[in-house]
């Protein structure tokens, strides 16, 4: 799916937005890296075009138009606007999504929606993440050097005429949020509905605070490494991470939301309060609240209220076993080894009683299961190993037919409530303005039109059916996992279990042994 962000700069340098986009440099620090002879280096793949520029420089041509209409002459003011357009790595692979191709869409996308701004139009074939994802930087100029003819999208004179700066409001960033839904949907590439927030929400701010911390993760890991220990933490978590996570946690284990809101308090010191329909959290050791929006579309009070009515319906359909459940086979001690590299006497004793109690309790299955002779249990390992992978196919096979269903069925569902606008579409006076006035709408039905006719779908089936037929794939889905995650138990039963026996029969062996020193 294609996405597009904006940064704003108020550098006046005009030349370092080129130098940047040109040359390599380091993603943490934002410094050129220099070759052995001290100078910046190029980057080994771009495309680079200019726009509204003349003969001129990019950063000339932004120059000459401040000193002629007298303006960007302060410290505060904005001096250049970056929109980037980031496509979907697999555009490259499934839809033949090449850098000139992406660079030809970047350029009319800024002449459509950027006219009368000198503009650099650059293509990069990776971004940080290094997905793989092309992706295109618009770096425009603040002041409009020309006027332009009023489009459709724009409000005031000042979005039209020349010696006016660019306004980016909310409604322009909406406009240009459909303008890429449009552009992917032409250009045959993946999209996703850019109206409406997907899943967390992961500002510029976090997204480098999780990589710099990531790096400094991985360079202490790299010393434990080296010193022969074994690392506690692999992944960084920002602070913002761990209070998701901390609310998810309690949200999918609690069924209104008093017990929500008392349990967040209890376990975790989290507070949450409710403004004006808007929901907001506030992590131990701050006095501001966190509004959900900045957290997580998942955590706003439509979709926590969502989870809990249905947290309430899976409670019902879960009885709760009055049965103690045994304790779990674990592995036994490798006494030896751990008194070699320095436990104590004390360490030796407890580890003693510990392999008798675990030792007996392996004997205990073995003889419930009727599995004392070592080809039994190797035969019933191998069945157990293909009850669970022939089961674990099954169920990743009914989950992806259960997406695919989903999907049809929003588009579906999208279909149905914006058919009505596009049939009154051939009856009002003004084609075109009534379309741009609902031109988010219009976008989003004429992706699910599309969505039909990629798959073939002349016609279209019915709601219930298909709400039907993914409740009978759910259901399917829900017994196979049963079976998957009941052989996954005993087959890490008997492997522990044969573990030990090989352990013990090891142990046993070493105790036999001659010492050396006593053979004359």
């Amino acid at each position: 799916m294609a996405t597009i962000k904006h940064l704003t700069s108020k550098n006046s340098n005009y030349a370092a937005a080129e130098s940047y986009l040109t040359f390599q440099h380091n993603e943490y620090t934002g410094l050129p890296i220099l070759d052995e002879k001290g100078r910046p280096k190029l980057r080994d793949s771009y495309l680079l075009d200019t726009l509204e520029c003349g003969e001129s420089s990019f950063a000339m041509a932004c120059l000459i138009a401040n000193r002629k209409y007298g303006k960007n002459g302060g410290r505060e003011d904005v001096k250049t606007h970056h929109y980037i357009i980031s496509f979907d790595p697999k555009d490259a692979v499934e839809n033949g999504l090449t850098m000139e191709r992406a660079q030809a869409l970047g350029l009319q996308f800024c002449k459509e929606n950027f006219p009368g701004h000198p503009a650099i139009v650059c293509t990069h074939p990776d971004g940080h993440n290094s997905a793989g994802n092309i992706h295109v930087h618009i770096v425009i100029g603040s002041l409009r050097v020309r006027t332009v003819e009023r489009q459709p999208f724009m409000d005031k004179p000042c979005d039209w005429e020349a010696g006016k700066k660019h306004r980016c409001t909310s409604a322009m960033l909406r406009h240009l949020r459909v303008a890429v839904m449009e552009m992917c949907e032409q250009a045959d590439l993946n999209q996703i509905n850019l109206l409406e927030a997907q899943g967390d929400h992961v500002s510029e701010h976090e997204y480098w605070a999780q990589r710099r911390g990531q790096r400094r993760l991985d360079h202490a890991n790299a010393k434990l490494a080296a010193e022969g220990q074994q690392p506690t933490q692999t992944v960084y978590q920002t602070e913002l991470d761990k209070l998701r996570k901390q609310i998810y946690a309690v949200l999918n284990k609690t069924t209104t939301f008093e017990e929500f809101s008392a349990l967040l308090m209890q376990e975790h010191g989290i507070a949450v309060k409710e403004s004006r329909g808007r929901l907001s959290y506030c992590p131990p050791g701050r006095t501001k609240f966190i509004t959900a929006k900045k957290l997580s579309k998942k955590l706003e009070k439509e979709q926590v209220l969502t989870v809990l009515s249905q947290n309430i319906q899976l409670a019902v359909t879960i009885q709760p076993s009055s049965e103690k459940k045994p304790d779990k086979i674990r592995k036994l001690v490798d006494i030896q080894a751990n008194v070699a590299v320095g436990k104590g006497i004390g360490y030796e004793r407890w580890a003693k009683k510990f392999n008798l109690k675990r030792w007996s309790q392996t004997l205990c299955l073995l003889q419930e299961k009727k599995l004392l002779s070592e080809d039994a249990l190797h035969q019933r390992i191998a069945e157990l190993q293909t009850q669970h992978d022939d089961a674990l196919a099954v169920v990743k096979d009914l989950d992806a037919r259960m997406v695919s269903l989903k999907e049809l069925r929003g588009h579906l569902a999208v279909y149905r409530q914006y058919k009505p606008l596009a049939q009154k579409l051939q009856t009002v006076r003004n084609p075109a303005k009534f379309k741009e006035q609902h031109r988010a709408e219009f976008a989003v039905y004429e992706a699910a039109c599309a969505y039909f006719k990629a798959n073939g779908l002349r016609t279209l089936p019915d709601l219930k059916k298909l709400d039907a037929e993914y409740q009978t794939l759910s259901s399917e889905k829900n017994g196979f996992y049963t079976r998957y995650k009941k052989a996954q138990i005993e087959l890490r039963e008997l492997r522990t279990a044969q573990q030990n026996v090989e352990a013990f029969f090891r142990k046993e062996e070493r105790g036999h042994a001659v010492p050396q020193q006593e053979v004359k």
